[in-house]
Parts: C-alpha cells; structure tokens; sequence
C-alpha cells in the first residue's frame, strides 16, 4: 500500500516527467533520422556530448555573463550534438560507411572523450565542478522543471505537424522509403537526409543539456545511462510515428521513475528493480520487430 501511495504521488509524477524528458528529445531526434534512412545508434553519444558542452560551456562563461550562462549553454550543447551528427552522416552517407559501425564509433569516443576534457579544464575525470547558474525552474510550487521539459511538450505536435503536414515532412518519408522516387521527383536526397541526421544531434543535444544543467548542476561521467539505446528502442516500439514514440518513451519513463521508487523498498531484489527498465526494453523489441520501419533504412543511397 505504500508503494501505491508512493506512485500515485506528487515527487513520483516529477520523477516520472524529469526520466521520460531525455528520452522524448531524443526519440524524436531519432525519428528524424531514421525516417530520412539513415541508422542512428550514435544517440547515446550524442546525449553525452551535449550534456558535457552544456555544462562546460556554462562554467567557463558564467563568471562573465552570469545567469545568461545556462542559456548559451544549451545552444552549445544542442549544437555540438549536432556537429557530432553531422559527422555521422558524413560517414554514412557521403563515404557510405555502415550506419552502425559509425554510430558505435561515436559511442564509444563518447565513452572516452569526456574524461579526457575534464581532466584538461578541471583535473577531474569523473564530473564536472556544478555550475552556479542552472537553467531556471519555471511552475508552481514543488511542480517546477526547467525550458526544455517545456520545449518537449511542444515538441510533439511540431514533429507531427512537421512530418505530415509539410512538404519536407513529405519528401523525409519518401527518401526514407524510396529514395531513386523521391530523387527522380526533384528531391535531393543528400540535402534531406543531412538535415535529417542532423536535427537527430540537436535534439539529442538538447536531451543532455536537460540532464546535466536542466535536471541536475553538473555533467557526471556516463550519465545517460543508456538512455540513447532506451529511445532508439522507443522508437521502434513506437513504430516510427510521433504519437507512437510519445507512448513508448513515457512507458519506459514510468518504468525508471517505478525502478527508482521502488529501489531500496525490498519487494524486489535491487538488481532486477535497476535492470527492470531495461528488461522491457528489451522485450519490446522482441515482440515489435520491424514492421513498420522505413524501407530503405540503413541502405546507403548512390547515384
């Protein structure tokens, strides 16, 4: 009883929001990419580079421009997410690289990479100093969350609107379905499928910023958690549809905020209650498969 009390409460629902947030920009982003025909399995990477531009960006300017800090630290987080992703698509598309292979490579510098800059800045190699200036809390009373929860509400019916109300929504599905139609249509497919990728970097991007100077102070080794592999799996359960990957992120969103909850309560064993979120995620794709997903997806595209 009192874990249903628990759940149902006021600090689960917070809880509930701050997991689902990353892994809605990121599963968005993804989409994005994904439906172009390009693979993005680099989105773990991206979360982390965004998380540690954001914080290192915030730390190194605060001291002159104060609390605008966090502001211009998000745009370098989301834009650094993005630089990272067009690398990916360079590779992918015009060396036409295997997709996966290429987004491992930057999971794996992502892995690395951060240490080696925080041992540089700060002689640390595990976390970041906290910044002074975080981004600000915008709600009522306890119920209060920084921009980018907000800017992922809205997120949703943008990408809707944008994917099948315009005509880059349009000419994204058909390069990811068929992209020789969609090029002998006038569409430039390296064009569509760059921006694709790309746009995949910034919201991944911003998906760190929220983690590690929207959600916490600081950027901490490691600290997606894999929450880049969680939405790339999101995506799928959610069959490549905005509305779809909404429902799929804030069921696993509602698994880690469960798993948090109810570690330390002693109904579950802590290792499966950690693993539960997982766990899912992995029966998920299982039983999805791929059915829905774009066909020409991880195909390179030549003249």
């Amino acid at each position: 009883m009192d874990v249903l009390t628990q759940i149902f409460s006021l600090t689960f629902l917070i809880t509930f929001i701050r997991s689902f947030v990353p892994l809605l920009l990121t599963g968005m982003g993804g989409l994005f990419s994904e439906r172009s025909g390009v693979v993005n399995i680099a989105l773990d990477g991206l979360i982390i580079f965004g998380a540690l531009a954001g914080a290192v960006t915030t730390l190194l300017i605060e001291p002159s421009v104060g609390a605008l800090a966090p502001w211009i630290g998000w745009l370098a987080g989301a834009v650094t997410g993005g630089l990272i992703a067009w690398i990916h698509a360079v590779l992918s598309i015009k060396y036409r690289a295997d997709q996966v292979i290429s987004g491992t490579a930057i999971n794996l510098l992502a892995a690395g990479v951060p240490s080696v800059i925080l041992s540089a800045l700060f002689n640390t190699s595990t976390e970041s100093p906290k910044v002074e200036h975080p981004l600000p809390l915008w709600g009522v009373g306890d119920f209060r969350f920084s921009p980018p929860v907000y800017f992922a509400a809205l997120l949703v019916a943008v990408v809707w609107y944008v994917l099948y109300r315009t005509p880059y929504g349009l000419r994204l599905r058909a390069t990811g379905e068929k992209p020789s139609a969609a090029a002998s249509m006038g569409v430039n497919v390296y064009r569509m499928r760059y921006s694709a990728v790309i746009l995949s970097g910034l919201l991944a991007g911003t998906a760190g910023v929220f983690m590690s100077i929207g959600n916490l102070t600081a950027y901490t080794r490691n600290m997606s958690a894999g929450m880049g592999f969680i939405a790339l799996a999101a995506l799928i359960f959610g069959q490549w549809k905005p509305l779809g990957v909404l429902g799929a992120t804030m069921l696993f969103g509602f698994l880690q905020a469960l798993s948090l909850t109810l570690d330390g309560q002693g109904i579950l064993p802590s290792s499966l209650v950690t693993a539960l979120p997982y766990l899912v995620t992995i029966l998920a794709l299982v039983f999805t498969g791929r059915s829905a997903a774009p066909k020409a997806i991880g195909q390179p595209y030549g003249d």
